[in-house]
C-alpha cells in the first residue's frame, strides 16, 4: 500500500511539473513525460484488483462518478503521453512518427490541461484516504476541532487563490481549444508557477473531496431508505 500510494503522488507531482513546460525546458519535459508513462503503467498494474471488480460492485451515483472520472482521466493522461511521444525532440527523436506531428500537438495541449484537472479531481475523491494515511504515519490519530478548523481554513484560502490563478493563467482557454499553444504571464517564475498551479490542483481537490462527500452521505441515504 505505501508504495502504490507514494507512486501516486509521484505521478501527482510530476504531472504537476509538466504543467510548466517552457520553465522546466522541452528535453527535461520530455524526460517527465516518460517518467509519468511508466508511473501510469505501474499504477494500473497495482489496481487491477479495481478493474476486475467493476461489474461486481453495486453502483450509486458516487461509484459512477468516480468510474467515469477514472476512464476519463485514463484517456487524457495517456492523450497527453503519447501525443507527446510523436513530437518528441530529444528523448525519441529516433522513431519515425514526425509525420503525424501536427496533429499530436493538437490534442497534447487539451489533453494535459484537461488531465491535471482530472488528476485533481481523482485525488479529491481519494483525499480522506490519504489523509487517514497521513494521520497513522504522523501519530495524529485523536480527532482535534482546532486542527480540523485551521485545515478547512487553509483549503478556503487555497481554493480562492486557485480561483483567481484558474482564470490569471488562462485555463478555460485550453481546456476550451480557444488557444493552440501554452502561454505563461511574462512575470511568471518557477516558484510562481508552482503556487499558482498547486493552487488551481488544491482547488479542484476540495471541490472533489466536499462533492463527493456530500454524494456518499445522499448515496447511503437513498439505500437506507429502500
Amino acid at each position: 500500500m505505501g508504495k502504490k500510494w507514494a507512486a501516486d503522488l509521484a505521478l501527482t507531482a510530476v504531472l504537476l511539473f509538466l504543467m510548466g513546460y517552457s520553465l522546466i525546458g522541452e528535453e527535461i519535459h520530455e524526460w517527465l513525460g516518460i517518467g509519468m508513462l511508466l508511473l501510469l503503467i505501474f499504477h494500473h498494474a497495482v489496481n487491477v484488483p479495481w478493474y476486475r471488480n467493476l461489474k461486481e460492485r453495486r453502483y450509486t451515483l458516487y461509484r459512477c462518478v468516480q468510474v467515469v472520472l477514472t476512464i476519463l482521466l485514463l484517456f487524457t493522461v495517456l492523450g497527453s503521453v503519447l501525443s507527446g511521444l510523436v513530437f518528441s525532440r530529444y528523448v525519441l527523436d529516433f522513431l519515425p512518427l514526425h509525420e503525424s506531428s501536427e496533429l499530436a500537438r493538437a490534442f497534447h495541449l487539451p489533453c494535459a490541461y484537461w488531465g491535471f484537472l482530472l488528476m485533481s479531481l481523482h485525488l479529491g475523491l481519494h483525499w480522506g484516504t490519504m489523509m487517514g494515511m497521513a494521520r497513522r504515519i504522523t501519530g495524529l490519530r485523536v480527532p482535534s476541532k482546532c486542527r480540523t478548523a485551521q485545515l478547512r481554513l487553509l483549503t478556503v484560502a487555497v481554493s480562492c487563490y486557485g480561483l483567481y490563478a484558474f482564470f490569471r493563467n488562462d485555463l478555460p482557454d485550453y481546456l476550451l481549444l480557444r488557444t493552440h499553444f501554452a502561454l505563461f504571464l511574462p512575470d511568471q517564475t518557477k516558484a510562481r508557477f508552482l503556487a499558482d498551479y498547486g493552487a488551481i490542483m488544491g482547488l479542484f481537490l476540495a471541490i472533489a473531496h466536499y462533492g463527493g462527500t456530500v454524494l456518499r452521505r445522499w448515496s447511503a441515504a437513498k439505500a437506507a431508505s429502500e
